[in-house]
């Protein structure tokens, strides 16, 4: 069975997190600058059989969309064109970073290692993806 991957993306940086084969599990895979993010997915499709990603959309609280939507379209519609065989699926990742925060936190993480703003990115990508397991479990 193919992997699902899960993309919490960002001006700077982006959060990637991915499925066993069994799409049971999510797990954090890395965060890399986000200049460098088709480069790492195709580099990345070559060894891995995804068959969906997902991308994060965020959403002011009053769930209209924040201000860096149209960044994240814009990533959204040069992906579709350049793996046109891999679907696309919007999820709302409302409150994602803060769980994330809270994660290290609970984890016990001292404060130094929680100011590690790429792996509060991977975290939060690996909560939408879980999220989305958990939902489409039910």
């Amino acid at each position: 069975m193919p992997r699902l991957l899960a993309i919490d993306y960002g001006i700077k940086r982006t959060g990637i997190a991915v499925t066993d084969e069994l799409q049971l599990i999510a797990s954090g895979l890395t965060t890399v600058a986000t200049s460098e993010l088709l480069p790492f997915l195709s580099a990345y499709f070559t060894t891995e059989n995804v068959s969906k990603v997902l991308v994060g959309e965020p959403k002011q609280m009053n769930g209209l969309p924040s201000e860096s939507a149209p960044l994240i379209n814009d990533f959204v519609a040069r992906f579709q064109k350049q793996f046109p065989e891999i679907l696309v699926e919007r999820v709302d990742e409302r409150f994602t970073s803060k769980m994330a925060f809270q994660t290290l936190i609970d984890s016990g993480l001292k404060k130094k290692q929680r100011q590690n703003k790429g792996l509060i990115d991977e975290i939060a990508a690996t909560i939408l993806l879980q999220d989305y397991l958990t939902r489409k479990m039910i």
